[in-house]
Parts: C-alpha cells; sequence; structure tokens
C-alpha cells in the first residue's frame, strides 16, 4: 500500500503542485505572456522534482506532507493570481 500511495502521489500531487506553481507565475510583476511562459517552464521543472521527491523520501507520509508544504507555499500566490483575473 505505501508503493500505491507514493505513485498518487507522485501522479496527482506532482500534477497540483505543478499546476498550482503555474497560476502562481501569474503573480509575479512581469508581461502576461512572459508570467504564462515561465509558469508552464517552471511547471515541468516542478513536476519533476515533485516525482523524485516522493520516491526520494523515508516514508510515504514524508511524502505527501512535503507536496503539501509546498502547495501551503504556494497557495497565497496563485490565490492572488486567480482572483486578480485580467487586470494584469
Amino acid at each position: 500500500m505505501p508503493l500505491v500511495s507514493r505513485i498518487v502521489a507522485a501522479i496527482l500531487g506532482g500534477y497540483a503542485l505543478a499546476a498550482l506553481a503555474s497560476v502562481a507565475a501569474l503573480a509575479l510583476p512581469i508581461a502576461r505572456p512572459q508570467a504564462v511562459l515561465t509558469g508552464m517552464l517552471a511547471s515541468f521543472a516542478l513536476y519533476a522534482g515533485a516525482v523524485i521527491w516522493v520516491f526520494a523520501v523515508r516514508s510515504a507520509t514524508r511524502a505527501w506532507v512535503g507536496l503539501l508544504m509546498a502547495a501551503a507555499v504556494l497557495m497565497p500566490a496563485a490565490w492572488v493570481a486567480w482572483h486578480a483575473g485580467g487586470s494584469a
């Protein structure tokens, strides 16, 4: 069961983290097209890093906690960018 949990964390948790990073990049003080490109490029690196993290840590619980902590860091910027809409 821990292996299944890690696989789910890698696939779904990594995807969620990458999506959050992609949206959070829109809060950067740069032009909107540049922010979109930056978010897309950063999301690929974050997804790969999340998959590596999930299988490198000691337990599946630590993998989930690590993903949740990273998501908690990105959430405020993603929230601001999401609710700012097209005002930038």
